[in-house]
């Protein structure tokens, strides 16, 4: 028989070791950042939980740690080619199939730690679009406790501040990266996943819905807001545009300033919600209260966009490079080149965003993938898709869409 192969390699800590002398000045430079080293690390390896607020999160836990650290990734990562083929050879990140029950990422993360190798999730499995600490999956108290490691809660604050999830630009500000707390497994063996869970929660928990945590500046604060908008306080269902620091209802005609504390003020008017966060979840609550059966025959939403189909774990392959797009209450349309397809929401297993305005749709054992402009909102497909779902499910009251 064959030597058995390892998920860990030692190139993997000269690579870290390397990346590292070049990423922590980066870093520093880029995002200014106080990232705390995690001196009581000895040679434990640990699993590692972090809140998500920006695209460097897992190198600030890098940084904090000594040694390689495995991050979980969603399939979006190895599906472009060779340049996933070489992500893999670097760092060995560990595939998740977004939005399922991964049995084999599970299998994967308890072969990683019998190697003595560290793991590093964010149990929310999105970044934040409101700047607070999102959803998380309960499963990941049972997963701790299969991988009877010590498990380091690390927070990162002011990373909403720096870069929320729907900006492409970053704001001179503050920001933090440190392990608030661990829980070691004598500690945890006696607390049920109930309790396990509740922990993890609280110490993880960041709200950044407010001005507590200094300024952050640039002449481009509100650009792309409207990736993450989409309900007006006055219009109801609308589409935004934003430029530089204020976003506009393309209906109502009303600005909105998104100032250097975060603060949202009506150019001259009074806005109802002093913060993302609160004009966020008033954009939830107004969703959970819509039927979305009296919207079948006219569509909420039509956008253009490229359509793709993501071959997982392999590429993408381009299936239109523009293409319509029309949302319904109970459906999504794509129409192309005198062609029409259709996902209807009670055959599509789930509809996801990833990176900023990515959206994906898991239909028929496919996926596929829309890519619009820069002011494509991909949100409003989530949760357009989950409150149909509650609603066929009798589930009137459901709050949970998607993220």
């Amino acid at each position: 028989m064959g030597k058995k192969t390892t998920w860990i390699k030692f190139r993997h800590r000269v690579i870290r070791n390397l990346a590292g002398a070049v990423l922590y000045p980066y870093t520093r430079l880029r995002y200014g950042i106080k990232i705390d080293r995690f001196t009581e690390q000895e040679k434990r390896p640990y699993l590692i939980l972090l809140n998500h607020q920006t695209p460097f999160d897992q190198f600030f836990a890098g940084l904090s740690f000594k040694g390689p650290v495995y991050y979980l990734a969603t399939e979006d990562i190895f599906s472009n080619g060779w340049v996933s083929s070489l992500i893999r050879w670097l760092v060995a990140p560990i595939p998740i199939r977004k939005q399922t029950m991964d049995v084999s990422a599970v299998k994967t993360c308890l072969r990683v730690a019998g190697e003595g190798g560290t793991l590093c999730i964010a149990p929310e499995g999105n970044r934040t679009y409101s700047g607070r600490t999102e959803y998380m999956n309960p499963a990941i108290a049972s997963l701790a406790k299969k991988l009877k490691m010590p498990i380091a809660l690390y927070r990162i604050e002011g990373g909403y501040g720096s870069e929320p999830r729907w900006s492409d630009g970053i704001r001179k500000g503050r920001m933090h990266s440190y392990v608030a707390r661990v829980i070691k497994p004598e500690e945890y063996e006696t607390m049920s996943n109930e309790e396990l869970f509740s922990e993890i929660e609280k110490g993880l928990y960041v709200d950044e819905a407010n001005a507590d945590d200094g300024l952050f500046r640039s002449d481009k604060r509100a650009e792309y807001l409207d990736r993450a908008m989409y309900v007006c306080p006055f219009c109801g269902l609308s589409t935004f545009h934003s430029h530089g620091n204020e976003i506009t209802c393309q209906t109502c005609k009303r600005t909105i300033l998104y100032g250097e504390d975060k603060r949202l003020t009506g150019v001259g008017f009074d806005f109802p919600f002093s913060f993302v966060a609160e004009w966020y979840d008033y954009q939830k609550t107004f969703i959970n209260k819509l039927d979305t059966r009296e919207h079948m025959s006219e569509p909420l939403y039509r956008d253009t966009a490229a359509v793709q189909e993501v071959i997982v774990f392999k590429r993408k392959e381009k299936l239109f490079k523009r293409a319509d797009i029309t949302l319904y209450g109970d459906r999504i349309v794509v129409t192309a080149n005198g062609t029409e397809q259709c996902f209807p929401f009670d055959e599509v297993t789930a509809v996801t965003v990833l990176g900023r305005n990515k959206a994906n749709i898991y239909h028929a054992g496919r996926v596929f993938q829309l890519k619009g402009d820069k002011h494509f909102n991909a949100l409003k497909y989530v949760h357009i898709y989950y409150r149909n779902k509650n609603i066929q499910r009798g589930d009137f009251d459901g709050e949970f869409l998607g993220l």
